[in-house]
């Protein structure tokens, strides 16, 4: 399923990715081994934390990924080119509107398993299967401030 986000999202060696709620890093390491992009993790979680930084090092990618507990609503992801997000509905939607707002247009997010609302669809979706059920992943562009100011974003 990793590789399959990261196909979705356009991985490419010059991004750096954010991955938004992550867990044990699954999701950095492979960008970082399989691309070579470097990588910032938040998650709440501080044993997640530590189980990321350690499986981090054990992948040999500890120099290009960082994993930090925080709050997602108090971090600048102004940095990031591809964002992930596996995280409830109702988080998504507080996110949307710093996510496009810090965000450079064209940056891409990605999400597995749900939107960012009714108002702002995503361009692609794709059903993948993991572990014998199905996800889907969505995707999206950070619009332009005028494209923005359309969507009402």
């Amino acid at each position: 399923m990793v590789l399959t986000a990261l196909a979705v999202g356009q991985v490419r060696p010059d991004d750096v990715v954010y991955d938004l709620g992550c867990g044990d890093g699954r999701v950095l390491i492979q960008a970082a081994q399989q691309f070579g992009v470097s990588g910032v993790g938040i998650e709440i979680q501080p044993h997640l934390v530590a189980q990321a930084q350690a499986n981090a090092t054990t992948a040999g990618v500890r120099d290009r990924v960082i994993f930090q507990q925080g709050n997602l609503f108090d971090c600048d992801f102004r940095p990031a080119s591809l964002v992930f997000l596996y995280l409830l509905p109702h988080l998504n939607l507080r996110l949307r509107s710093r996510l496009v707002h810090q965000l450079q247009p064209g940056s891409r997010i990605v999400s597995r398993d749900f939107d960012m609302g009714a108002d702002w669809p995503p361009l692609r979706t794709c059903q993948v299967c993991v572990e014998d059920e199905l996800a889907t992943l969505y995707y999206w562009e950070v619009p332009s401030p005028e494209e923005r100011d359309r969507l009402g974003l």
